[in-house]
This record gives structure tokens, sequence and C-alpha cells, in this order.
């Protein structure tokens, strides 16, 4: 069976820029495949209707600098996941709020707009989930593509599987 995780956060203030919310990069040798199941995120600062861009990326090297987060399991049986958290991005690891973007290319698999007061979720059919396997070059990231209209209260995540 596969195994689950998930990789949350709330009460998060944003940089004013584009951040990535989450970065999430499988590991560089032999290892599991990492299924992207769901991403939601919304904010709790205001009542102001607002329109956000939000953007589903890949992004080669350099990658964000980011908070380190420790995923965390969706079944107290299973083991750690492979992914550990840590700063830098780098393959076998993820974080969440972004401080600085870095320079690699992100490549937009997916698009969207929503309004803040109703927040956003992401939930694919299993055939449109996106899949990174491990040694590829590129990690994902859940990414607003513009500054946030409010930057404080954000909560954010996305639940993942290992495959493989």
């Amino acid at each position: 069976m596969a195994r689950e995780y998930v990789i949350s956060s709330g009460g998060i203030t944003l940089a004013n820029a584009a951040v990535t919310l989450v970065f999430i990069n499988p590991k560089a040798g032999p290892g599991p495949s990492i299924e992207i199941m769901r991403c939601w995120c919304g904010q709790s600062a205001n009542a102001t209707s607002a329109q956000q861009r939000v953007q589903l990326v890949t992004q080669v090297t350099s990658f964000p600098t980011v908070v380190s987060f420790t995923p965390n399991k969706t079944k107290l049986g299973d083991p750690v996941s492979v992914i550990t958290g840590a700063t830098t991005g780098a393959a076998g690891t993820c974080g969440i709020n972004a401080s600085a973007e870095g320079g690699g290319t992100k490549t937009i698999i997916w698009e969207d707009a929503f309004n803040v007061l109703n927040g956003w979720l992401w939930m694919p059919q299993e055939s449109e989930r996106i899949v990174l396997r491990a040694g590829e070059s590129s990690g994902f990231g859940f990414h607003f593509p513009v500054a946030a209209g409010t930057l404080t209260n954000w909560a954010f995540g996305l639940v993942y599987r290992e495959i493989g």
C-alpha cells in the first residue's frame, strides 16, 4: 500500500512578493516516486474580497529557500517519509513559505485564480495527478506568482503519496 503524507501550516505571514508556499523534491537516487494528490490554501486575516493567482510548477536548480518542514504521516503505523525537512529545496527534502525563489526555471503545470474569501483546493482525478520520479532534476512547487494582497494568517498545504 502506498504511504501518504501531509505538508501543511497555518497562521503564516507571506513575503510581499511572489512566493512558493510548499516545495517538495524527490530523492536523487533510487527511491519512491512522489505523487501529488491535493493542494489547498486560504487566509483568515480579513473579510475583504480579492483575487489571488496560484500555480503548480516544477523547478530546476536553483531551488527556493524555504522553512524546513517535516512531513506528517496520515496513517500512524506507516514509516516516516523518505522526504525530510530542509531549507535548500535539495533532492529528498521539502519546506514551506519561501523567503527567496532561487534562479531555477519554473515550468507551470497548472494555473488558476481564486477569491481569498473562499480559499483554493486542487484535488485532481487520479489520472491527472502530478508524479515526480526519484532521480529527476525537478522539484514541485505550490506557488503564488504575485504577492498576496493580504500577507498574514495564511493556511496551506499538500498531500502526497510515495509510490513504487
